[in-house]
């Protein structure tokens, strides 16, 4: 059963230990693929973050953020990421359903996603079954370590639907 909370500053080391191979692997995320233990966490801990466990063991985190300022301020956005070894277990799906339910409670209006490289398949998969739509999509803007140039998608889902 996993269980979501915030994250607290001891669970730098198991955020990195999910976020180190996503990074590393340059193909999700538009992240430097060197960025360091400390840098990471940072990035990563910066605006309200979360981590999925089970029995102590720290599976997966989120973190749910403002997506942009003044006028834009009443939509959200999050990065997820689940351990390799965690993956398949609903892991993804139970902290995609408590940020929506969080980012609700928090008086956003919207959660939108900026910039979903087109080969994560898994996880558009998972956004389109949640309700998103894709809005948007940017044309060979990510340099995909394997498949070169790909698109990214904008995804956009109302928070009252």
């Amino acid at each position: 059963m996993v269980q979501i909370r915030p994250a607290e500053a001891t669970d730098g080391p198991a955020i990195w230990d999910i976020l180190r191979p996503i990074f590393r692997a340059g193909d999700t995320y538009t992240i430097d693929p060197n960025i360091t233990e400390n840098d990471a966490v940072a990035y990563w801990t910066q605006s309200r973050a979360y981590v999925a466990e089970d029995r102590g063991t720290v599976l997966g985190t989120y973190y749910l953020k403002t997506n942009q300022q003044g006028g834009g301020a009443h939509v959200c956005n999050c990065g997820y990421a689940t351990h390799p070894e965690a993956r398949g277990r609903g892991v993804a799906s139970a902290m995609l359903n408590h940020s929506l339910a969080e980012a609700k409670k928090a008086g956003y209006r919207a959660m939108q996603f900026n910039f979903v490289v087109e080969t994560n398949e898994g996880a558009i998969r998972l956004w389109k079954r949640a309700g998103f739509r894709e809005v948007g999509r940017l044309p060979g803007v990510f340099l995909h370590p394997d498949k070169g140039y790909v698109d990214a998608l904008v995804l956009h889902k109302f928070l009252e639907d």
